[in-house]
């Protein structure tokens, strides 16, 4: 009881910290693109942390969807919330498509095909005639929201990232916590037992990897809608890389895990870049190392498996007391 009331003060106070965050000197664009990365390594960790599938193509639902907003957006001038939707649209039926053949594999032959798949993906944004190829998509305007509400003010589009990033939050907890989401860490902890209780595992699988998908193109959407450019790095294999990063640093399998390891790898990245320049990847590596060597659980994890040896011990010596 004390672990869940400490961890439900954690998460207030968390909140608290972003709605307060345009006011105690925190730059809104920093914030919102920590929480666009922050979303992407969750709909990942669906994926990965609760199903028990390895995607090294992520990034292609990323890009595409963070292009196809920002198309819809500058060339046929939509709304910002239609271009969100048009973004997620198109990454879930992306993702239909290479869900539909990956899933037919495991382990390592699943996640080569997501990867080459996503190389396919980024060669279109390449040469396609409405992406910009190398210079990108650029000058993509955050308009008005349902046509009413400007979001060209940096606080007021910081709000409308919160809003979304807490109900995709929210979202994938509900999933997580379903008679779904069960089944999904049964297949992630025993495959073959889920199919001999009658469980038909693909498709579980596929739902599980189209949600993932329009997930983390919402993500790419709301970061070309932050940023006002969709790049190839959106779409490219090290965003992919990045995003797996993200969630084992964290601590995969967990809520709040992707979360914390997107904030690490976003905000070395955005301190060092200017000091020491492509470097910071080698500091980004030695530190996923380090990770890996001494939490291999991730910090969220480790932090978790912690309390809960705690609370074992505790209740052990509650038991030998009473004895």
């Amino acid at each position: 009881m004390k672990s869940q009331n400490l961890i439900r003060a954690t998460y207030l106070v968390l909140l608290a910290l972003l709605l307060l965050a345009p006011f105690i000197g925190l730059y809104p664009v920093f914030v919102m693109k920590l929480l666009c990365f922050a979303l992407f390594a969750c709909a990942f960790n669906l994926l990965l942390g609760f199903t028990g599938l390895l995607s090294f193509g992520h990034a292609a639902f990323f890009g595409s969807a963070a292009y196809i907003t920002g198309w819809f957006i500058k060339s046929q001038h939509w709304t910002p919330e239609l271009g969100l939707l048009a973004g997620t649209t198109g990454a879930g039926l992306i993702g239909l498509v290479v869900g539909l053949v990956a899933i037919r594999r495991q382990g390592i032959y699943f996640a080569m095909i997501t990867l080459a798949i996503a190389q396919m993906v980024y060669f279109v944004c390449l040469q396609a005639p409405f992406t910009g190829g190398e210079d990108g998509l650029q000058g993509v305007s955050r308009g008005n929201l349902l046509g009413l509400l400007p979001l060209k003010s940096d606080t007021a589009l910081y709000y409308f990232v919160v809003a979304v990033f807490l109900l995709c939050f929210l979202f994938i907890s509900r999933i997580v916590h379903s008679p779904f989401g069960q089944v999904l860490k049964m297949i992630r902890e025993n495959e073959p037992r889920a199919i001999s209780l009658g469980y038909e595992v693909d498709r579980y699988k596929l739902l599980a990897f189209v949600l993932s998908s329009a997930l983390a193109g919402l993500a790419g959407s709301l970061k070309t809608l932050v940023m006002g450019f969709a790049t190839l790095s959106d779409v490219h294999w090290t965003m992919s890389g990045e995003v797996i990063l993200m969630t084992l640093l964290g601590g995969m399998g967990t809520f709040f895990g992707p979360v914390f390891g997107a904030g690490i790898v976003v905000s070395l990245q955005d301190l060092l870049a200017d000091k020491v320049g492509s470097w910071v990847n080698v500091i980004i590596g030695v530190i996923f190392v380090v990770c890996v060597m001494a939490f291999r659980k991730g910090v969220v994890g480790e932090l978790q498996a912690f309390r809960e040896r705690r609370r074992q011990a505790s209740a052990a010596k509650g038991v030998s007391t009473q004895s």
